[in-house]
């Protein structure tokens, strides 16, 4: 097969390259240096937040977050089922019951009126994603969230750069986890960073990086002594992946602008030529990164095969979370989310990244319109764009 598709594919330049190979030519500061520094403050900057703590990946910002926030046994956290698991298991990290409500159909995201059902004494915060880069309906959750005196923690680890009416996601609530795993917006292979208004927070969330150690500057290049003052864990970014994370984060609107330009025309060729195929597409006064591209697609299932005889990848994000064996058998979730349900049934991603060529994207839209006209296909969702 002489064309292959990637999902995603990272851009990197020779910026990257200087960045990363000054910090490995100093011979020291591998684990904690100046870099990590910088990058927690030009995060915070470009968030428009007052702090930023960088861990070794989203998954334990998430984890580092609810233990910040002194969520533990016997509380409730309200979550998608509709995510990446990281999401839905970061309460059980803490002790804590993920509670799972639906979604609405316009972003993918938490449904505010499910929330709102799902609230008990025990409940302490809503963890909502905002799914692929597209914000969720933000506002009404962190409406719930304060007429209920709960937290509000946004899960943006795909929305870097989005933002609702011009506020960037991530300022909506008490706090947000960011990650730059290699298939998002910005990327350092793994890492992740949490953003907070709040000062203790921030504190907080320094000791439960590095083994509950008050930080004194680099540990292992001091002679001071330092002390331990309550449990934390091995999160630490190392100063090599947050020199990568500072080039990275240079160009970053560039990055999103080619995404969003990407997005845009493939969107359009889609709904020009295959009216089988509903892109998700954000609502107005909604800024979409983009960090996937999904579609909801009749004869998903069999289109994706047929894609990738093609060489043209793709992926379904996601499959519940309350429906895969872990959540079913081991912990016996029996819940029924009609929503979510039926959106992961018909949703597959699409190749998205900032230098997906123009005949790629020529490609993709052809084939996937040969494969309907294949099927002579009447079952088409109505248009809802």
């Amino acid at each position: 097969m002489a064309k292959r598709i990637p999902l995603f594919a990272i851009y990197w330049d020779e910026a990257d390259v200087k960045r990363v190979t000054e910090a490995i030519s100093s011979g020291r500061n591998w684990a904690i240096g100046a870099h990590i520094k910088e990058f927690e403050d030009e995060l915070a900057r470009y968030t428009s937040t007052r702090y930023c703590v960088t861990f070794n990946s989203g998954t334990s910002g998430l984890h580092a977050a609810l233990l910040a926030y002194g969520i533990g046994q016997g509380d409730e956290v309200i979550v998608p089922s509709f995510t990446f698991i990281s999401t839905a298991n970061a309460p059980l990290f803490v002790r804590a019951r993920p509670v799972f409500a639906d979604i609405e159909e316009e972003t993918y995201a938490l449904s505010a009126a499910d929330v709102q059902e799902k609230i008990t004494s025990r409940t302490k915060a809503l963890l909502p994603i905002h799914y692929g880069g597209c914000p969720c309906h933000i506002k009404e959750l962190k409406e719930v969230a304060e007429d209920n005196g709960l937290l509000l923690i946004e899960d943006a680890a795909e929305a870097l750069g989005a933002s609702v009416d011009g506020q960037l996601v991530g300022t909506f609530g008490d706090a947000a986890v960011l990650s730059f795993c290699q298939n998002k917006v910005l990327s350092t292979g793994e890492g992740g960073a949490v953003v907070t208004n709040s000062p203790s927070i921030y504190e907080r969330l320094k000791l439960i990086r590095s083994h509950g150690r008050v930080e004194n500057g680099d540990y292992f290049c001091s002679t001071e002594r330092t002390d331990y003052v309550t449990l934390g864990y091995n999160f630490r970014m190392s100063n090599i992946v947050a020199a990568l994370g500072i080039s990275q984060l240079e160009k970053v609107d560039w990055l999103i602008s080619l995404r969003r330009q990407k997005a845009a025309a493939l969107a359009a060729r889609l709904r020009d030529d295959v009216p089988a195929i509903v892109p998700h597409k954000p609502p107005n006064g909604y800024r979409h990164v983009y960090q996937m591209f999904t579609v909801q697609a009749p004869q998903r299932d069999e289109l994706m095969c047929y894609l990738d005889e093609r060489g043209i990848t793709t992926k379904v994000y996601f499959e519940p979370v309350h429906m895969t064996r872990f959540y079913k058998d081991v912990l016996r979730y029996t819940d029924k989310l009609p929503i979510t349900e039926k959106v992961a049934a018909r949703v597959v991603t699409l190749p998205m990244y900032p230098t997906l060529a123009e005949e790629d994207i020529t490609y993709i839209v052809d084939e996937i319109k040969h494969f309907y006209e294949m099927q002579g296909d009447d079952d088409r969702p109505k248009r809802i764009l």
